[in-house]
C-alpha cells in the first residue's frame, strides 16, 4: 500500500506504508537517497524491516529529496511521515534541503501538534504549513547558563544553581537513539538537563544523568547502582555477554512460537524410513530432460509424498478458528517451507501447490529457496500456508519435535539421510535411512489421521511408484 499525503502545491510527504497483513511499524534499514537527490516515480528510496521481510519502498511521484524524517536503524510506527519531496523544485520560495537525521535531530512526537491538520487515511494527517520542525522557543540566556550550571552539577564538576526560576517545557527534545537510550538506562528525560542546540537532549546528557554522583555530593542519599548499562544501546552487555533488541522478524518467531506452543496442543509421531528407492529416483530425475533446469533433490520428493498423503487423508488441511468455534477445512495445499535466512527464520509457501506437476512444484521450490537467500521473501509469499515441512536434515540432525506454523494443523520434520545398517529382503545391508517426524494440532487431528499421514509419506518414500498409484 502506497500511502503519502500532500502538504502544498510545493511538498508531498511519504508515509511509511503497510506492507504487510496488518503490521503497525518497521525499521529503517538503509536510505538511498539524501536531502537534495533527484528522485523520479517508483525510485526505490529506501529498505524497511518489517516484523516478516526486508522490503524495499518505491516513491510514488518525482522531486528533489527535501528531508529524511528518520536515520537509519530507527524503528517507524505505519502512518509517520519517513520522508518530504520538493515536487517543484526551483522555485523562489524553495528552503534549502534539511539535513540527514544524522545530523538534525528528529522529535517523534512534538509536545504540540500543528494546527491545520486534515484527515488522511493513515495517521493524524499533516500540517499545511512548511514541513521543517520550529526550533524550539524561550530558551533565554539566563535559562541557558541555569541549564549550564547544573549539568556541572550533574557531571561532579561545580555547585548547580538554583534552579527554581527556570521556566516551564514541555515534552523533552531528543533523537529517537537518545530516547531508548534514556529508555534503556531508566532515565526519565524530563529530569535530564539538555546541552544541545535548541535545548536538545544529547546522549552525553542522558549519560550524566545516569552515573552516579561525585563522593562529595551526599553520598548517603544516593540511589545505589544495580546494573551497569554500556555505552551503546543497540547491542548491550560486557565481555561476558551480549545483549541484542528482540525485533524485527526475531520479534516476529518469537510471538508466533509462543502463541502456537501454548495455543494448539502438539502431538509429534516419528517413523524411520528406508529411502534408498527415493535417492534412486533423484539421482534418475536429474538426468531426465524433463526436469532439464531445475534442481532435483529428496526435498522435491518429500514434498510431493506429503501433497499425496494430504489427499489420502484431506482432514489434516484444516484450521481450528476460536472465535467461530469451528475447523475450516482447507480444499488447497499452500505448502510451507521453513528456510533459514541471515534474518532468521522464515515460512514461505508455494500457492497452491496440490495443483502442480512434479517440474512445476521442483522450479517453485527452487525459486522459493532463491528469494528467501536473497532475502527479498514479500510478506505474501509468507501469508495464507496451510502445512509446512522443515528439513533440519541439512545440518546433520536426525529429528525434531517441530512447532506448528501458525494457523496450520501440521508440520512435517526430515531428518538427515544416512547409510545404516538395515534388515533388507531377510539381510542386513547397507541403505540409505532417514527419520521423518509430524506434528499436528490435537484440537482437530485425532492420533489415527495424524499416523495415518505420516504412514503414507513413509510409505510412498520407500515405495516412490506410489506417486502413480496413489496420485
Amino acid at each position: 500500500m502506497t500511502t503519502m499525503t500532500q502538504t502544498s502545491a510545493r511538498f508531498r510527504e511519504f508515509k511509511m506504508p503497510d506492507v504487510g497483513e496488518g503490521l503497525t511499524e518497521a525499521e529503517i534499514l538503509k536510505w538511498f537517497v539524501q536531502p537534495g537527490d533527484t528522485v523520479t516515480d517508483g525510485q526505490v528510496v529506501c529498505e524497511v524491516e518489517t516484523a516478516k521481510a526486508a522490503v524495499e519502498l518505491p516513491i510514488p511521484f518525482d522531486g528533489v529529496v527535501h528531508e529524511l524524517r528518520f536515520a537509519e536503524g530507527t524503528t517507524v510506527d505505519v502512518g509517520e511521515v519517513i520522508i518530504t519531496v520538493d515536487v517543484a523544485p526551483g522555485s523562489e520560495d524553495a528552503p534549502a534541503p534539511a539535513a540527514a537525521p544524522a545530523q538534525e535531530p528528529v522529535d517523534a512526537a512534538p509536545a504540540e501538534e500543528p494546527k491545520g491538520r486534515t484527515p488522511v487515511l493513515v495517521g493524524y494527517g499533516v500540517a499545511e504549513s512548511s514541513t521543517k520542525r520550529r526550533p524550539r522557543k524561550g530558551a533565554a540566556p539566563e535559562a541557558a547558563a541555569v541549564a549550564a550550571a547544573v549539568q556541572a552539577e550533574l557531571n561532579g564538576h561545580g555547585s548547580a544553581a538554583p534552579v527554581a526560576d527556570a521556566p516551564p517545557v514541555g515534552r523533552p527534545l531528543a533523537k529517537p537513539p537518545v530516547r531508548k537510550l534514556a529508555k534503556d538506562l531508566g532515565i526519565d528525560l524530563a529530569t535530564v538537563v539538555p546541552t544541545g542546540k535548541d535545548g536538545i537532549i544529547t546522549r552525553e546528557d542522558v549519560h550524566a544523568a545516569a552515573a552516579p554522583a561525585a563522593p562529595a555530593a551526599a553520598p548517603e542519599v544516593a540511589e545505589p547502582v544495580a546494573v551497569s548499562v554500556p555505552e551503546t544501546p543497540a547491542t548491550v552487555g560486557s565481555a561476558r555477554e551480549t545483549r541484542i533488541p528482540v525485533k524485527g522478524v526475531r520479534k516476529a518467531i518469537a510471538q508466533a512460537m509462543v502463541g502456537s506452543a501454548f495455543t494448539a496442543p502438539h502431538v509429534t509421531e516419528f517413523v524411520t524410513v528406508d529411502v534408498t528407492r527415493t535417492m534412486k529416483l533423484v539421482a534418475e530425475l536429474k538426468e531426465d530432460k524433463e526436469m532439464a533446469g531445475v534442481r532435483v533433490n529428496p526435498l522435491l520428493i518429500i514434498a510431493k509424498a506429503l501433497l499425496v498423503a494430504i489427499k489420502r487423508n484431506p482432514e489434516v488441511n484444516a484450521a481450528w478458528d476460536e472465535a467461530n468455534q469451528e475447523i475450516v477445512q482447507k480444499h488447497y495445499v499452500n505448502l510451507g517451507i521453513a528456510a533459514a535466512t541471515p534474518r532468521g527464520l522464515i515460512v514461505p509457501n508455494i500457492k497452491d501447490a496440490h495443483d502442480k506437476t512434479l517440474p512445476q512444484l521442483a522450479a517453485a521450490l527452487g525459486e522459493l529457496v532463491a528469494t528467501a537467500r536473497d532475502g527479498k521473501t514479500s510478506p505474501a509469499a509468507m501469508a495464507g500456508g496451510t502445512v509446512t515441512i522443515t528439513n533440519v536434515g541439512v545440518f546433520g540432525v536426525d529429528t525434531g519435535t517441530p512447532i506448528l506454523n501458525p494457523g496450520e494443523s501440521a508440520i512435517l520434520a526430515v531428518g538427515a539421510i544416512k547409510l545404516q545398517p538395515w534388515v533388507h529382503k531377510g539381510k542386513v545391508k547397507p541403505r540409505q535411512v532417514t527419520t521423518l517426524a509430524l506434528s499436528f494440532d490435537h484440537r482437530l487431528v485425532d492420533g489415527e489421521l495424524g499416523s495415518k499421514v505420516l504412514a503414507d509419506v513413509a510409505a510412498i518414500l520407500e515405495q516412490p511408484k506410489r506417486l502413480i498409484t496413489w496420485a
